[in-house]
């Protein structure tokens, strides 16, 4: 552990971790044999097939505004869902208690709604010869044992140093501080038992940049699985503080066609519009512009968006999905050519196909960075629009049309000119998506979806 981290508070006690993984292992041993008991009572019931997904979470939350505590949580959840089978009728139940006769209660639920339901060939579970069989450590557990006082003093700093780093910065909406800790069982009557555990851990801070004639908010966080990989407390303020200084003063520009850079924050939103558009109940119900465009170039040449369910630490990795169906490495986009799509087995059998192991959402999916800066980026651009905030839900993913209100700062000769709000920018996704011209090396992995900056070669910007 760097300085950087002891200078953060970090107690990592070792017996306090080892502690917390004995506790994690006993509870993944009860959360096995609940769903194993509900299975066998399933089948007693009459139940050709059944899963059962089981966890337990304990998270501490803490956030500090304008120097004094505003909220202290501590949380503990835990809940069982049940889904069985009757041939191709399907019924489904959860409970938030764990107890023998809650549980009971669930299934008789479950069974009930499946005896009524109306029967579906593509209902079931996966294809037993698709289930997991390798459990891959994926370094996902890091416990955080920090005390309510620790949390409250880090999420102070980080509000201070947000305060202080300019004269035009006078309120906050808060700093956060957070930390939370899963375990997960699923199984289902193939006889596939799987189990998870992991840690989340968080500090965020958002502040408002005022003046007589204008107002901006702006934020910034970071979440790791390991609390040792947090940015600094202060380095979170201070960004959060000069995102809201540079905003100051926004204004609306003249409507133009002009190149358009999405920063990571905003350029993982094009990656979720393309998850959309793949995805398996879209492609079947046929309300997407990408429907049987499997194995056309949709990219150009130089995109790869691969996706990396066993990347280490990695904030949606995992080694079996929602149905245990085995994770893979894979390339959605190789070479700019969309290679396949995101599919469960329910999809997956309405279209023909088999899953791809995306029941649940896509595993760390990347759009892989490329070598240009963002000054190079900017550079090519020459003059446009850099997008660090959208609002709004314009995307017609029938049509692929696209629209939607976006902040951030103009560009002038290569360089950021002044910051602009209040501007709407349009175009259609399968244009934007042939239309990136350039991928920046600052991928930020924050998220299921990562991007680094894209530079898209024209929209419009609807402005004055």
């Amino acid at each position: 552990m760097n300085e950087l981290n002891k200078d953060n508070g970090f107690d990592l006690d070792l017996s306090k971790a080892e502690q917390k993984s004995r506790w994690a292992e006993q509870e993944i041993q009860r959360l096995s044999e609940i769903a194993e008991g509900i299975l066998k009572r399933a089948r007693e019931r009459g139940a050709s097939q059944a899963d059962v997904s089981a966890s337990i979470h304990a998270g501490l939350s803490a956030t500090v505004r304008m120097g004094e505590v505003e909220t202290l949580e501590y949380s503990r959840d835990r809940g069982v869902g049940i889904t069985v089978y009757f041939g191709q009728r399907k019924g489904g139940a959860s409970s938030a208690d764990l107890s023998p006769g809650s549980i009971d209660e669930s299934l008789d639920m479950a069974c009930s709604i499946a005896r009524l339901a109306e029967p579906d060939p593509c209902h079931g579970l996966a294809d037993p010869e698709q289930m997991a069989t390798e459990p891959v450590e994926l370094d996902g557990w890091h416990p955080w044992e920090i005390a309510p006082d620790q949390a409250i003093e880090l999420a102070t700093r980080c509000e201070h140093a947000a305060l202080g780093c300019d004269p035009l910065i006078k309120n906050s909406e808060g700093a956060t501080v957070s930390s939370g800790s899963t375990v997960a069982v699923f199984a289902n009557s193939h006889g596939f038992v799987g189990s998870r555990r992991a840690t989340r851990h968080s500090a965020s801070c958002v502040v408002l940049a005022q003046s007589d004639d204008s107002m901006q908010r702006d934020y910034w966080y970071d979440t790791r699985r390991c609390a040792a990989d947090l940015q600094d407390m202060e380095e979170i303020g201070l960004e959060a503080g000069r995102r809201a200084v540079q905003r100051h003063g926004a204004r609306p520009v003249e409507t133009a066609t002009v190149p358009v850079l999405f920063l990571p924050e905003t350029g993982r939103s094009l990656l979720g519009h393309l998850v959309g558009g793949v995805s398996g109940a879209n492609l079947y119900r046929r309300s997407s512009f990408l429907v049987d465009r499997a194995g056309e170039q949709l990219f150009p040449d130089h995109i790869q968006i691969r996706e990396h369910p066993f990347q280490r630490r990695g904030l949606r990795s995992c080694w079996y999905d929602g149905e245990g169906v085995a994770t893979r490495e894979r390339s959605l986009i190789e070479d700019g050519v969309l290679t396949g799509y995101v599919l469960g087995s329910y999809s997956a059998r309405k279209l023909g196909l088999s899953s791809t192991g995306n029941s649940g959402g896509v595993h760390n999916l990347t759009l892989e960075p490329g070598s240009q800066s963002r000054d190079d980026l900017l550079a090519q651009m020459g003059r446009g629009l850099v997008v660090g905030e959208l609002m709004g839900q314009g995307v017609h993913l029938v049509t692929g049309d696209y629209s939607r209100g976006a902040s951030g700062f103009w560009v002038e000769d290569g360089r950021i000119a002044y910051p602009v709000e209040g501007v709407t920018i349009a175009g259609n996704l399968e244009q934007m998506f042939k239309g990136i011209v350039g991928v920046g090396n600052d991928l930020d992995d924050r998220a299921a979806l990562r991007s680094p900056s894209i530079l898209i070669d024209r929209m419009t910007v609807a402005g004055q």
